[in-house]
C-alpha cells in the first residue's frame, strides 16, 4: 500500500504549511500529493506550484469538479501539468452534488449522473489519446456543439499540443454502488470518500469486476497524539459538515453513503441537527467509533495497529490528511 498526502482545498486563504508538507512527503518517499476544490481555491493551480518545487512525487486532483470546466478544458489542464511535471499528473474527477453544481457553478445537475460522468471521461480520454478530432454525440456533451442556439459552424478538433502520456491516469470520486461499478469500467482508479477497513463488504459487489492494477485511494485523516478523543474531533467536525450540510435534506449523497455503511439512524440524526442550525450538536452526534474507523488517530502503537488493518484490504493508496510533520514522518516509518 502506497502513501499519498491529501492537502484538500484552501479555507480562508492558502495554507503556508502545504508546500512544506509536500516537499517533506517527497523526501519521505510518499508516492503522491493531492489537491482539491469546492467553491473557493481551484485544484490545479496549487498542484502546479507544488510541481515546481518537487521532482518525483506524483501529482493528483482529489477531486477536480466536473461542473467547473468543460471536459476539454479539464483535459487541457491535465496534459499541460503532465508535461510541466515530467509525467507525474493523475486526474481525479468528481460530479459533486446539486447544491454545489447549481448553486455555485450555475449549471443544472445532470438527471443521469452516470451518463454524464461516462461522457465526460470519454471526452477527456479522446483528448489525451489524440487519435483524431474529439467527436461525441452525447446527452450532456456534444463535440462539436449542435444545439439549437449554436451557429452550426463548430469544427471537430484535436489538441494542438501532443499529450505526454495518452494513458494519463483518470480516477473518479464515486459514492453510489452503480457509480462505483461504472468507475471500475471507465477509470483507472477510485477515490472513496469514506473507507473503513472494518466494512469493506459494503463495496465488494461494486468492485467485483475491477481490473488488475485498479487504484483504490481513500482519504483518511491522520494525527499522532496521545488523546484519541481529542484527535477525533476534526474528523467528527468534517463528518458533521459533509453529512449534515453538504447536500439537501432529501438528497445528500454523503448521508446516503453513511447509511449504506450501516449507520442510517446516526446519519439522519446528524442531518436533522445540522439543518436545524444546531451544528455543534450535529458534530457531537457523529459516532466516535465511525470517526475512528475511517481515520488513523492516536499514539504511535495504536496507529501502527490500525495501519496494518488498512494494508490487509484492497486499498492500493492511502491518502492521508496529516496536520503536522511528526505524523507525516511516523506514517512513512510505519508503512515502510
Amino acid at each position: 500500500m502506497r502513501l499519498g498526502l491529501a492537502l484538500g482545498y484552501w479555507g480562508r486563504g492558502p495554507n503556508p504549511e502545504h508546500l512544506t508538507l509536500a516537499t517533506e512527503a517527497e523526501r519521505l518517499g510518499y508516492a503522491s500529493v493531492w489537491t482539491a476544490e469546492a467553491w473557493g481555491s481551484d485544484a490545479f493551480t496549487p498542484l502546479t506550484w507544488i510541481a515546481a518545487h518537487t521532482t518525483r512525487i506524483g501529482l493528483g486532483t482529489a477531486i477536480a469538479q466536473m461542473a467547473a470546466r468543460s471536459p476539454t478544458a479539464t483535459a487541457m489542464h491535465a496534459l499541460t501539468l503532465d508535461h510541466l511535471s515530467g509525467g507525474r499528473m493523475m486526474l481525479g474527477l468528481g460530479l459533486s452534488g446539486p447544491q454545489v453544481v447549481e448553486g455555485w457553478y450555475g449549471r443544472p445537475f445532470p438527471r443521469s449522473p452516470l451518463t454524464a460522468t461516462r461522457e465526460y471521461v470519454d471526452v477527456v480520454r479522446q483528448v489525451l489519446r489524440r487519435e483524431g478530432p474529439v467527436e461525441v454525440a452525447g446527452r450532456f456533451h456534444t463535440h462539436p456543439y449542435t444545439g439549437p442556439d449554436g451557429t452550426g459552424l463548430g469544427k471537430p478538433l484535436k489538441p494542438i499540443t501532443h499529450p505526454l502520456r495518452p494513458g494519463l491516469p483518470v480516477l473518479l470520486g464515486a459514492e453510489g454502488p452503480k457509480n462505483i461499478a461504472q468507475t471500475t469500467r471507465i477509470a483507472d482508479g477510485w477515490l472513496p470518500l469514506y473507507w473503513s477497513p472494518f466494512r469493506t463488504d459494503v463495496y465488494e459487489a461494486s468492485l467485483a469486476e475491477a481490473p488488475e492494477n485498479f487504484m483504490i485511494a481513500p482519504m483518511a485523516r491522520a494525527r499522532l497524539c496521545e488523546d484519541v478523543a481529542e484527535g477525533l474531533l476534526p474528523v467528527k467536525a468534517m463528518l458533521g459538515f459533509y453529512i449534515g450540510g453538504m447536500g439537501h435534506a432529501a438528497r445528500n449523497f454523503h448521508a446516503d453513503l453513511m447509511a449504506r455503511m450501516g449507520l442510517e439512524s446516526a446519519a439522519r440524526r446528524i442531518q436533522e441537527l445540522f439543518l436545524a442550525g444546531r451544528r455543534a450538536e450535529a458534530v457531537q452526534a457523529v459516532p466516535d467509533a465511525f470517526a475512528d474507523e475511517i481515520s488513523l488517530v492516536g499514539p504511535r502503537a495504536r496507529i501502527a495497529e490500525r495501519l496494518a488493518l488498512w494494508r490487509k484490504g484492497p486499498v492500493t493508496d492511502l491518502l492521508v490528511t496529516a496536520p503536522d510533520l511528526p505524523t507525516l514522518r511516523a506514517l512513512a516509518e510505519l508503512n515502510a
